[in-house]
């Protein structure tokens, strides 16, 4: 497969609700699409590292620039012919793991178009434990702060009564522990994942012990994301199992998190790591070391949930994945939304997985052109520059 041209898109999605971040409040969701064309095909890939750099040093404006100007230029030509080819053409470009992610993943998504394969199936191929995928993939819901305790617990029982049997509560300041303390007394048997966000330190240990009362089935990426250490002595002296997020964005940081013992679960975000390739590396690690791991989701489209849940079907992905439903997101989501159903076996939420090539949808075109904000088409031959008309990037 020999990589002819390049589409891509910066978005600017508006919200069904402003979410706060550290840098104001958003109206719109940022997002770059890329389109990969070779052999008559096309690929779908996105990056979704967020609006600014706070959630980690990308955002997508600077993702957007670097495909542009660096990474899309360095890859047409390229013939790919198995996953990490584009990874290994690409090494000399440090860093900018989402930049990377949004080539990876749309290459994967044209190479199973090609081979006519489902992308669950495909990335079979790709991943050096075989195992066939899951035919449906069981999905939690994660609540950040709510207006009031009250919206929380509403929303959570929905979510239950929905078949969800983990749901995974944002830790924030002043909507920490006296939280949890509400959703367990309401909930006592259900399955609690707390994500601190990285937003805690050596010095606030005590907390982390205090939320052992309530059972978590994990507390998520407690400490800075590069303090490994201070992970491996938080998880020495918990019973709950540490779930490392942000502390992995690439496979040498997971051997190093599995050999100091820093957690007991990983979280697997393709955006994060660089793409489906190292996320598969990742995952196989994680099955060597009989440990645990699942595939989270920040905000994106619909083309990059569906990436995610392609992984989620790999047999060691053992706990339920992260899903955001559009409609509670987006006002209009780019392709044909997947929607969650209550297995009548066992009463868990559950996607069930396409059957048709690769990522199985096309974007819609016209959602694409009232929510682009640049468009850049690059080829063998050409670059094409095409500036939107409409409203700039959002905080």
């Amino acid at each position: 497969m020999r990589i002819d041209s390049i589409e891509l898109f910066h978005l600017a999605i508006p919200l069904r609700q402003p979410r706060p971040s550290p840098c104001g409040m958003c109206e719109k969701l940022e997002v770059v699409l890329l389109a990969m064309h070779a052999d008559g095909a096309t690929g779908w890939g996105e990056a979704s590292p967020g609006n600014a750099p706070c959630a980690g040093p990308e955002w997508t404006g600077g993702v957007y620039s670097l495909l542009r100007d660096r990474l899309v230029p360095a890859t047409l030509g390229l013939s790919v012919s198995k996953g990490n080819d584009l990874g290994d053409h690409l090494a000399a470009f440090r860093g900018n793991q989402f930049a990377k992610s949004a080539l990876d993943t749309a290459c994967w998504d044209l190479r199973a178009r090609l081979q006519n394969e489902p992308l669950a199936q495909f990335l079979s191929s790709g991943s050096a434990k075989t195992g066939e995928a899951n035919a449906a993939i069981e999905v939690g819901a994660t609540f950040d702060q709510m207006p009031s305790i009250d919206d929380l617990l509403a929303a959570i029982s929905a979510a239950v009564e929905a078949g969800c049997s983990r749901v995974k509560l944002k830790f924030r300041p002043g909507w920490d522990v006296a939280m949890v303390d509400f959703v367990r007394k309401e909930f006592p048997v259900l399955a609690i994942a707390v994500d601190c966000e990285a937003a805690l330190t050596l010095g606030q240990t005590e907390m982390l012990y205090r939320l052992e009362d309530f059972s978590p089935a994990m507390i998520e990426q407690p400490l800075p994301a590069d303090d490994l250490v201070g992970h491996a002595m938080v998880q020495q002296s918990l019973r709950t199992a540490i779930c490392l997020d942000e502390g992995i964005t690439t496979v040498a940081q997971a051997e190093m998190a599995i050999e100091l013992q820093s957690c007991k679960c990983m979280n697997l975000k393709p955006g994060r790591v660089g793409g489906l390739t190292p996320a598969l590396a990742i995952h196989d690690l994680c099955q060597d070391a009989g440990m645990p791991c699942y595939v989270g989701a920040a905000p994106q489209t619909g083309v990059g949930l569906r990436h995610g849940l392609a992984l989620a079907a790999r047999p060691h992905c053992t706990e339920p994945a992260d899903f955001f439903p559009y409609n509670q997101l987006l006002t209009e989501d780019l392709v044909e939304p997947l929607r969650p159903e209550k297995d009548p076996s066992d009463g868990r939420l559950r996607v069930p997985l396409w059957s048709r090539p690769g990522i199985d949808v096309e974007p819609d075109r016209a959602i694409l052109d009232r929510c682009c904000i640049a468009k850049t088409e690059i080829s063998t031959q050409r670059t094409t520059l095409k500036p939107s008309n409409n409203e700039g990037a959002t905080p």
